[in-house]
């Protein structure tokens, strides 16, 4: 068996006006991220670190910030997207981890949630997705609630008979 393994990192600043998405689950509150896309900090580090075990560089690359037919983009149709790159040069997900960084919104009631979507997006079980709040403790950008960051890691594994890269 072939294994790779990836790293992704995304950070967006919160801003009134925006609606807030993390791990495809839509929050309710004043603030949103700001981004290009809907901004989604969790399925950009997945995105990313996906890319990257698969040796298909990085999400900029492929969905660049200024490109207008990705204003607005749905994180999730760009994982999607990402998927099927990966899907094309022979690996499938066998598992996703992600810290979620922020001060604003609480995930713990939401987590769960957040589990269930990125598994059913990748097309892996829940029990295949970790998704781990922390906090910054009130220091710096993210501690002050001014953005949410996420890092994911992600092992690929070699589909039977596949080539690999």
């Amino acid at each position: 068996m072939s294994y790779r393994v990836g790293i992704g990192f995304d950070l967006h600043r919160l801003v009134e006006g925006r609606p807030l998405l993390l791990g495809g689950v839509k929050f309710d509150g004043e603030l949103g991220l700001l981004g290009h896309s809907d901004a989604d900090v969790v399925l950009h580090a997945i995105c990313d670190a996906m890319l990257g075990a698969a040796g298909l560089g990085d999400i900029g690359e492929h969905f660049p910030d200024d490109d207008p037919e990705l204003e607005g983009a749905n994180s999730a149709d760009l994982l999607l997207r990402v998927l099927e790159m990966v899907r094309r040069v022979g690996y499938d997900p066998v598992n996703v981890d992600v810290n979620v960084i922020a001060e604003y919104p609480r995930l713990g009631p939401r987590k769960d949630e957040m589990r269930r979507r990125v598994a059913a997006l990748l097309g892996i079980t829940s029990e295949r997705v970790g998704v781990k709040a922390r906090s910054m403790e009130g220091i710096g950008t993210i501690g002050n609630k001014k953005a949410v960051a996420a890092q994911a890691v992600v092992l690929l594994e070699l589909r039977a008979g596949a080539g690999s890269i």
